[in-house]
């Protein structure tokens, strides 16, 4: 069989071991990494990623020292004591023929502990601990316990670690003016702030010996103010390469960069150019990352010579067989991450174990099982959004036979309304998925199809799951029923007609939505690189520092203004590291947002509102849009349960409330696995 991607697939000789393919699972914290009793879960989590094909990962960040917690009592390796628990997953992963490297990561200023230190006490805008300066003293120090941290790798087992330099951690916090503020020899010149960095990979190597790997993490883009310039990036790969680096890495952005570099809105690959531009500068191979997700954008971007590797991490989240998948040419199959970050990073920030939207085992390898059924079962799906769809591949997986009905002509639900939103295009992706699994996994499909309950029963299946959704809610306001009033669903799924002046009713996830779709024109930012870079300000010609630049977005396609009855903050329910980029997305395209509303009276003139139940107020508009939540579609569920037929409800029809496809996809996993 030919190879269908022969630079991805293709192994890179390292000197002293090779890879077998070009791909790294990149490092994310999934909670498995803080406490010793979760490393089974972990390794098993691990194993089933090296089943999958991946030529190397990198685990969570694990702190060479307690200053450097991530927070309190959180991964560490800096003693004996604690290598142990890393022969399980290191020896699970070689058992599956993998590579694993430990990533050292020292949290610095982004420490949530009142431990924390930095290069000066200088307060990060995402912890409420202040630093405390590190001394010289402290300094010495640290890069001490960078090495013992290797050394404690190599006995545990990893092929290697991976020094954490970017993302503003600490490493890179001595890098910057923006927190380096020191005048002894950590500081000062760019010579002194990079000393740090460049001594603790030195330390690593003569700790670790030369048959080790050491990836070094580059913020090659800060992205923020007073960033690095583009001749100090390439002044500290060359010393970082020069101190015994086996691969640079690429890190994009700071935690606290006002650019968005992961979300689902990011161009795939849109930074790809900034490791393209290092490669004349060094001789170590790199790697390049971020919305990396197919693996055609990631033959396409090593093709290109744009790096020597490619790093995912989420898309390894969603499916732990990619690679497999990828080399036997069965790509469609993959199930592919759409950069929502509601399942895993939202999830790790607030403190929860983090998981897949679009799959709901990982993390959950060793709990979430789908054993093959004992006693196989006729089981009718009603409704193919993602929690029937996700429910019928699994029953069908497990060995039962799925009906699955729905009254659309095609699979999806809400999903076909997400997908239409420029910067959700992602979802297609998902789409494409299930609907491969269901021919693959012979699930019986019968759109265009409203079934009745006495239909279900005159089948003679033994069980029902209700997957039928959700309606708009119309709210009560006089002149509802006016034509200028339209449903979300009227203008995302039907294209009715919208004016130029547009007042939205409801400021939830599908409110954003809305107004999102209704303010772009044209190609969407997420599909053109060049018009994402111009809209947010990155800076390809790297003139400024950080390759930050003034944000140039075009102008707003309608007037628009999106209101909410509670007073609190708009977005507050959106995902906790996705929100901020939808309304930094909505405020440059000058959109209205207005809390505390009342609304009193839709007339010819547009809505009537009160504010803060004091103040009268008209918002003229042509268009009024009705994104005010949904009710439960339950209108099969007492009629089954009164014959006796074993009905269970899963996703929008159990719990409308706001629209939650993580939870509709898990549910429907969880109630395959136990029928």
């Amino acid at each position: 069989m030919s190879n269908p991607y022969p630079h991805m697939l293709e192994p890179l000789d390292l000197g002293f071991t090779t890879l077998k393919n070009r791909v790294l699972m990149g490092s994310m914290h999934t909670g498995l990494e803080d406490r010793r009793k979760d490393f089974p879960k972990l390794a098993e989590y691990f194993a089933e990623r090296a089943r999958g094909g991946v030529g190397m990962m990198v685990t969570g960040g694990f702190s060479p020292n307690i200053e450097g917690w991530l927070a309190p009592f959180g991964s560490k390796m800096s003693m004996p004591w604690e290598v142990g628990r890393h022969h399980q997953v290191t020896d699970a992963v070689h058992n599956e023929g993998g590579k694993i490297c430990l990533q050292l990561l020292h949290a610095g200023r982004y420490g949530y502990s009142p431990l924390c230190v930095s290069a000066s006490p200088i307060k990060s805008p995402i912890s409420m601990f202040k630093p405390r300066e590190l001394s010289g003293r402290g300094i010495r120090r640290t890069i001490r316990d960078y090495a013992n941290s290797a050394k404690l790798a190599k006995k545990a087992g990893y092929d290697g670690v991976e020094i954490m330099g970017s993302e503003g951690y600490f490493l890179n916090q001595f890098l910057v003016t923006h927190v380096n503020k020191r005048t002894d020899e950590w500081g000062g010149s760019f010579e002194n702030r990079m000393r740090l960095p460049v001594e603790v990979v030195r330390a690593v190597r003569e700790a670790a010996g030369d048959d080790f790997i050491i990836i070094y993490r580059l913020s090659m883009a800060d992205l923020i103010k007073d960033g690095s310039t583009w001749e100090e990036v390439v002044t500290l790969g060359k010393a970082i390469e020069a101190a015994g680096a086996t691969i640079i890495n690429t890190g994009i952005g700071w935690h606290e960069a006002r650019v968005p570099t992961i979300v689902t809105s990011v161009p795939r690959g849109a930074f790809t150019w900034v490791t393209q531009r290092m490669k004349e500068h060094v001789d170590l191979p790199l790697i390049t990352t971020n919305r990396i997700n197919d693996p055609k954008v990631a033959e396409d971007i090593l093709a290109r010579g744009d790096a020597d590797m490619v790093s995912m991490a989420r898309p390894f989240l969603a499916d732990p067989d990619f690679v497999k998948k990828a080399e036997e040419d069965r790509a469609e199959e993959i199930n592919t991450c759409i950069g929502c970050n509601q399942a895993c990073l939202d999830h790790i920030f607030v403190g929860k174990r983090s998981t897949c939207l679009v799959n709901p085992r990982a993390c959950y390898e060793t709990e979430l099982v789908a054993k093959p059924a004992t006693h196989k079962k006729r089981v009718a799906v009603v409704g193919a959004g993602p929690a029937g769809l996700s429910a019928s591949t699994t029953l069908a997986q497990r060995g039962h036979e799925v009906t699955l009905f729905d009254a659309d002509d095609k699979i999806g639900g809400q999903f076909n309304i997400a997908k239409q939103i420029p910067g959700k295009e992602e979802f297609y992706e998902t789409l494409r998925y299930f609907d491969v699994l269901l021919k693959k996994e012979g699930v019986e499909v019968k759109l265009n199809t409203k079934v009745a309950a006495n239909d279900l029963l005159k089948a003679g299946f033994d069980e029902v799951i209700l997957a039928t959704g959700i309606v708009p809610r119309v709210p009560k306001i006089p002149g509802v029923d006016h034509k200028k009033v339209l449903s979300y669903i009227d203008v995302v799924v039907h294209k009715k007609p919208v004016g130029e002046k547009v007042a939205i009713i409801g400021a939830g996830g599908i409110g954003f939505d809305v107004a999102e779709l209704l303010v772009h024109e044209g190609t969407s930012p997420s599909l053109d690189i060049e018009k994402f870079n111009e809209e947010w300000g990155v800076d390809t010609d790297y003139e400024n520092r950080g390759a930050l630049d003034k944000p140039k977005p075009e102008a707003p396609a309608r007037q628009v203004v999106m209101l909410q009855r509670k007073e609190s903050k708009m977005g507050k329910g959106l995902g906790k590291t996705s929100g901020w980029v939808h309304r930094a997305s909505l405020k440059m395209k000058q959109v209205q947002m207005i809390t505390g509303a009342s609304y009193d009276l839709i007339d010819d003139k547009g809505l009537h509102v009160t504010l803060n139940e004091e103040k009268k107020e008209l918002i003229e508009c042509d268009t009024i849009v009705l994104c005010a939540g949904q009710l439960s579609r339950r209108d099969l569920q007492e009629e089954l349960e009164q014959a006796g037929m074993p009905t269970h409800l899963i996703g929008g029809s159990k719990l409308a409330g706001e629209l939650d496809a993580k939870r509709a996809i898990r549910e429907g996993f969880e109630v395959a696995v136990a029928i």
